[in-house]
């Protein structure tokens, strides 16, 4: 019997019905089409619209799509981790409402907070539990209702930013396919160049902090950028370094979808092209913890059994990461 590996062995995803087109968003802020696509590659991202849901009522849903595709019973769900930084509330996790919704009643569930690399975080710690062979089926979903911490008057981040929930089944695999390794890391000292001030124990809501706009993402555009390219093309090279892995060798890069042009850098570093490169940041903008799980679903269809996969995100905060995956089935074509 080979070495335990987490596997992938199933995908899905929900995506809010509305649109929110370039056009609309030119009405609301000084900005247009144009600069939009320019500056972040960014057509049009879904807005979850509807009083008292959030971000588990599309966790939920993503996780409910992946059942329904594997076949997999959800009481048989033993773990259901959720990446968000846009928690329904501080308590109860989103993950312990996701697993409720979703029928996972078996399951013990738990949130992970790493902004934009929370997929990657949360896909680490859930391999973990299969490869200690204490755990045989684990989901892990990554779900940001990103609408509801941004602040439509201010052009530099409304634009980035869209909805939506995707998750992943983890099972036990012992021919190599799965999980390979992971490379993450986080430094606090960024902290002021990406988060949001208010809401938590240093300042609880209150009138000051709603006039103030504390509860809204605040963040420096420029040193997050830099940060950014730097840190995924880093740590994806060091990956593909580790495993004496080449260009060719890789099928897809599965990148945080934050801006196109971090995408466009991590690639050239790495030595692949653009073709090799998941990419739906011009049809939902940036989901944050969604990013990740969402292109695995919209490319299932393309994978194949054995395909190398890098994994790469970057975070505020700042957290960053790349995990290295060999895919374990072949996607049935569209």
């Amino acid at each position: 019997m080979g070495k335990i590996t987490a596997a992938i062995t199933g995908v899905g995803q929900y995506l809010p019905e509305y649109i929110l087109t370039n056009d609309e968003l030119s009405r609301m802020v000084d900005t247009n089409d144009e600069w939009i696509m320019s500056h972040t590659g960014i057509k049009t991202r879904h807005i979850l619209k509807g009083e008292g849901i959030g971000s588990s009522y599309m966790g939920a849903r993503a996780v409910i799509n992946l059942l329904d595709k594997t076949g997999v019973d959800p009481m048989e769900i033993d773990v259901v981790i959720c990446a968000t930084v846009t928690p329904d509330m501080f308590f109860p996790s989103t993950g312990n409402l996701i697993a409720d919704q979703a029928g996972c009643k078996n399951a013990f569930a738990f949130d992970v907070s790493a902004a934009c690399s929370g997929f990657l975080f949360a896909l680490t710690t859930g391999a973990k539990f299969i490869e200690a062979g204490t755990s045989k089926k684990v989901i892990v979903v990554g779900a940001d209702k990103m609408s509801s911490i941004v602040d439509y008057t201010d052009r530099s981040t409304c634009p980035l930013f869209g909805d939506a929930a995707a998750a992943v089944l983890l099972e036990a695999n012992t021919e190599g396919f799965g999980v390979v390794d992971s490379i993450l890391h986080s430094d606090g000292s960024g902290e002021m160049q990406l988060y949001m001030k208010a809401g938590g124990s240093r300042y609880p809501a209150s009138v000051e902090t709603v006039q103030n706009n504390w509860h809204t993402i605040m963040w420096d555009g420029h040193a997050v950028f830099k940060a950014a390219v730097s840190k995924m093309s880093d740590v994806s090279v060091e990956m593909m370094e580790r495993h004496n892995l080449k260009g060719e060798d890789i099928r897809f890069l599965v990148p945080h979808q934050a801006n196109l042009r971090i995408i466009d850098a991590t690639a050239r570093r790495m030595g692949i092209t653009q073709d090799k490169c998941m990419i739906n940041i011009d049809r939902n903008g940036n989901t944050t913890a969604a990013t990740i799980p969402s292109c695995l679903c919209d490319y299932e269809s393309q994978l194949r059994k054995g395909d190398n996969l890098i994994l790469s995100a970057f975070g505020g905060g700042y957290t960053w990461g790349a995990t290295y995956v060999k895919w374990a089935y072949d996607g049935l074509k569209a």
